[in-house]
């Protein structure tokens, strides 16, 4: 047939247009003040994350990370202190620790294991922060949205 164009699926109209919407969980001390060094020296990141400034990632909760995936986001970063240099002594090792063991929780409950990047990023290193919101970035591109969070969702049973 002349003159007749290939019209492509929705699906891949979508793909095209996708822009992944990250949430990031990141330390107060180091790489809350990394990502800020970063946007005052004009670094070019990606503008997809969201950050949510916790004292420590000691803190963050695995089911903080469930939960952004549930309200939407299609990746999460959690970053901190490097191993040795956290200001409350020990709590980047305690989210090593837990973030680790999590992984093996996420991957069996149906999430890619590669949604979620844990990094360490002190507060004089803006252009490794760019690195890793960029690599996260291109990481969710790839992966496609997540929308099986509501699917997650109601297959967590709630205490009640």
């Amino acid at each position: 047939m002349a003159g007749t164009t290939a019209v492509p699926a929705a699906k891949d109209m979508d793909q095209q247009h996708f822009e992944p919407r990250i949430t990031a969980f990141v330390c107060n001390w180091c790489t809350y003040t990394g990502a800020d060094l970063a946007g005052t020296s004009r670094l070019q990141m990606a503008p997809n994350v969201r950050i949510i400034r916790l004292p420590c990632t000691g803190r963050i909760d695995p089911l903080f990370v469930l939960k952004a995936f549930e309200r939407g986001a299609d990746a999460v970063i959690v970053s901190g202190c490097h191993p040795a240099d956290c200001h409350y002594n020990a709590g980047n090792y305690h989210a090593r620790r837990r973030f680790a063991l999590f992984r093996d929780l996420i991957e069996f409950i149906g999430i890619d294991p590669r949604r979620v990047t844990v990094s360490w990023v002190s507060a004089s290193e803006g252009n490794k922060w760019r690195d890793v919101v960029n690599r996260a970035t291109a990481t969710a591109r790839d992966l496609g949205p997540f929308n099986d969070y509501r699917e997650l969702a109601g297959r967590v049973p709630c205490a009640s």
